[in-house]
């Protein structure tokens, strides 16, 4: 009997061990339940942040167009809102999310790891009663010097991966897609003059001025000359979105939007290329001391890097064409959007699984999906890729101009030196300067026509930095010479995006740069011609009657660059035939002996197809390269050839941009709207 007692009581003992263990087991997970969607609740707080910053920045942008101010572009509400923000989160925002916990751990004995390259993970072993140690893996975030005693601060910054996986591509896409190819051939030796030449001299100029301006700073000393070769890589990467936002609304001349877009466009992935080569001689130098060797193979790095990252591009680019082109998915719009977008998208993250540039490749991927792949898209899917990135471009613009305003307050890894950012400021527009000017006077020197001072001067004044150089320096700030180089980067950004990008019609109207012309007028046949702000529409005519007269006396306009001739008459003859619909056929243009070839690549469509004449392009940016008789030109009045916009009466300027425009139409005298 006792004996059975005994066994009841154990039961007993046994259940209620049980039960409170289950209890145990229950509260842990519920308190796990709870600090699980507290953190859902940060995070939804974080994204409502900048999605709060987005929908701002929209309403003040739209004011500003019903109000027709342009003194502030939307980039810079952009990063005065973040700023704004940025400050309220790290002064005011202390009881918003829940103070964080830390651990403070040290390596156990006989550890051994890199200090320049700390562990990716932590295991933590946790002594418990019940179930023995449990581990805990914590990823690694980087050097701290403060500690974050609020999560709010901690969400409020983004891996920086982000940017260059989700935020960068839709950008260089959309640079690419939209490119106004015919005006960039046209200028083609100009803008890789200035991209590859004049961002290789920039940064060279920098990174030598820089080293010796920190010779002089003591608190300076811990930069190598390869740090701030690096820096000068970055910080010459331009984004001049704000200017050509303002170019565009104003209708400023095509060339000088040609060579700031293009030169911006190419700026930014040799940029990227030459950081990436400057690190890769770094790590082959190894001691830090000049090696030629080592410098071979980071001039080989740039080039094959560049070359392939550039091939890959414009491969994707051509099967996604093929693809569109010899199957019926243009039957279902949907899908056919959807293969476009991924296969731009693949093109990308392929270049950079394979260690390439996806910066480079996306670009001419977009251009190559521009030139070719767009023709054989249905009328909804031209609308839609067309609408869908430059919405996605639009977002992602601004949403990293509001992360760098708020990042300058949220961001633990700023570090101010004063010295140090002045000295990037002054090596900023100076390297610029060595970029422009003297590359100007040597293209000058067999250019026709020539790139006047007024717009070498707003090609200086367009040189703000934005994405790419932040981008870039954010990706890596593990050392203090790195922190430097993002503060140093960000305050460049803001300062040339909020004061360069909102004197942009002030600058046009001191440059005595026309506005207001259509795009089938190039404004550097002016070059040689006063137009300055102010002048009288007699003193107008007369310039636009001497520009007419001298090219009735046999001056040629803008031709076409040599490279662009040789590749367009390759591209109508071969490309346009095999990747789209368009006419000739090959088997028009291929030997007869290919003919059976020929007729396997050649669709029905583009057999029963009208070949089609410049009037009936529905895309007028459809060339690479504009025909002299599609430049607009050669409307006689009065028996000389008028230089001017088809219809329109005079060119305008910044100061007299005009509220209506007055049209002469043939037919009686004084008909006109």
């Amino acid at each position: 009997m006792a004996a059975r007692r005994r066994s009841c009581s154990l039961k007993i003992l046994v259940l209620i061990c049980v039960f409170v263990g289950s209890c145990c087991g229950e509260s842990s997970d519920i308190e796990r339940d709870v600090l699980a969607s507290n953190t859902h609740r940060i995070d939804s707080l974080n994204l409502l942040l900048y999605t709060f910053l987005l929908i701002l920045t929209v309403l003040t942008v739209w004011l500003f167009k019903h109000r027709r101010l342009r003194f502030l572009h939307e980039t810079g509400l952009a990063v005065i809102y973040g700023l704004i923000i940025g400050a309220i989160i790290r002064y005011a925002g202390g009881d918003v999310g829940r103070q964080l916990v830390h651990e403070m751990v040290v390596p156990e004995k006989g550890s051994t790891y890199n200090e320049s390259l700390p562990p990716d993970f932590l295991l933590l072993k946790f002594p418990t009663k019940n179930v023995g140690n449990k581990t805990y893996s914590y990823t690694f975030r980087g050097e701290i010097k403060d500690i974050e005693e609020n999560e709010i601060d901690l969400k409020a910054t983004f891996d920086p991966e982000i940017f260059f996986n989700i935020i960068l591509p839709p950008i260089i896409f959309h640079a690419g897609y939209s490119l106004k190819r015919r005006y960039f051939f046209r200028n083609l030796g100009a803008i890789l003059t200035y991209a590859m030449l004049g961002t290789t001299i920039s940064s060279f100029v920098i990174g030598a001025v820089m080293y010796g301006a920190v010779q002089l700073m003591p608190s300076s000393s811990s930069f190598t000359f390869l740090d701030l070769l690096y820096f000068g890589s970055i910080i010459s990467a331009t984004d001049p979105v704000t200017v050509l936002a303002i170019f565009n609304d104003l209708h400023v001349d095509v060339n000088l939007y040609a060579l700031v877009f293009g030169e911006s466009v190419l700026n930014d992935a040799v940029a990227m290329v030459l950081s990436g080569a400057i690190q890769n001689y770094s790590k082959h130098s190894g001691s830090g001391t000049f090696e030629f060797n080592a410098l071979m193979k980071a001039v080989g790095n740039f080039f094959s890097y560049f070359s392939l990252s550039l091939f890959l591009g414009a491969v994707m680019g051509c099967i996604t064409a093929l693809l569109t082109k010899f199957t019926r998915v243009r039957d279902f719009p949907l899908l056919e959007s959807a293969l476009f977008l991924l296969m731009s998208y693949s093109t990308f993250l392929m270049a950079e699984a394979a260690e390439l540039t996806g910066i480079v490749a996306v670009l001419f991927c977009g251009m190559c999906q521009a030139h070719y792949t767009y023709n054989n898209l249905s009328v909804d899917s031209r609308k839609r890729t067309k609408k869908l990135f430059e919405l996605l471009n639009f977002l992602a613009e601004n949403f990293i101009f509001c992360y760098i305003g708020v990042s300058m307050f949220t961001f633990p890894k700023h570090h101010f030196d004063v010295g140090f950012i002045v000295a990037a400021f002054f090596c900023a527009f100076l390297g610029r300067a060595a970029n422009i000017y003297p590359l100007s006077f040597l293209l000058n020197l067999g250019r026709k026509p020539k790139i006047s001072y007024n717009f070498q001067h707003m090609l200086f004044f367009s040189g703000l930095r934005g994405a790419m150089a932040f981008a870039l320096a954010i990706r890596n700030t593990v050392s203090e010479a790195r922190q430097s180089m993002l503060t140093a980067t960000s305050l460049v950004v803001i300062v040339t995006v909020i004061i360069f990008g909102g004197s942009t019609m002030q600058l046009l109207t001191w440059f005595n740069i026309p506005v207001g012309v259509e795009e089938e007028v190039e404004m550097l046949q002016y070059s040689g011609v006063r137009s300055a702000l102010g002048q009288s529409a007699e003193s107008r005519r007369r310039a636009s009657d001497a520009a007419g007269s001298s090219n009735a006396e046999g001056t040629k306009p803008n031709e076409k660059a040599w490279m662009a001739k040789i590749w367009a008459d390759f591209d109508v003859k071969y490309m346009k035939p095999f990747l789209t619909h368009a006419r000739p056929t090959l088997l028009d243009t291929l030997p007869v002996c290919c003919n059976p070839l020929a007729r396997i690549l050649t669709t029905t469509e583009q057999l029963t197809q009208e070949p089609r004449t410049p009037r009936h392009r529905s895309d007028s940016d459809s060339d690479m390269c504009l025909d002299d008789s599609e430049m607009g030109y050669g409307n006689n009045v009065g028996g000389v050839e008028s230089r001017q916009p088809r219809g329109v009466s005079s060119i305008a300027t910044a100061e007299n941009w005009p509220q209506a425009v007055r049209v002469k139409l043939p037919g009686p005298p004084g008909a006109e709207i």
